[in-house]
């Protein structure tokens, strides 16, 4: 597998925490931790710091996605998923983490809350036409192909 470079500045609140970390040889996100402790209650939701900043190079972005075993285990989610940092953003990464569950939450800094998945941007150029070319689904919206 390639590999690109994610140059991570660590901010003073990240010290002593573990770096961005593929969990497994075949992880396709790296988990990152809380640098705060917060406590969700049900239907809250926070920004929780990590206690870095990164550089992604250009042409790329990295998503951030909830960890499966929160969102089982507990509701625990991140909003807006997958979040997009984009390459030319310099400051702290947070997850929005949400409690989608029926009991408080507690986040431990240096608790696991979220993966980090780098993936490659290709842009678009719009073009505005006056109609678009007809497809077998046609206009149909949502759940127009089944359930």
């Amino acid at each position: 597998m390639s590999a690109i470079a994610l140059r991570l500045k660590r901010l003073p609140h990240g010290a002593g925490l573990p770096l961005p970390a593929y969990a497994t040889e075949g992880a396709a996100g790296m988990d990152i931790v809380a640098a705060e402790d917060v406590v969700l209650q049900p239907g809250d939701r926070h920004a929780v710091a990590t206690g870095f900043a990164i550089a992604i190079p250009h042409g790329f972005e990295v998503q951030v996605r909830p960890r499966s075993g929160l969102a089982l285990r507990y509701g625990i989610t991140c909003l807006n998923t997958p979040g997009t940092i984009d390459s030319d953003y310099r400051g702290e990464i947070k997850v929005i983490l949400a409690n989608l569950g029926s009991e408080a939450f507690a986040v431990g800094r240096g608790e696991r809350i979220a993966q980090l998945v780098p993936a490659a941007v290709q842009a678009a150029m719009v073009v505005e036409t006056d109609s678009l070319d007809d497809t077998a689904r046609g206009v149909g919206g949502f759940g127009s192909t089944g359930r």
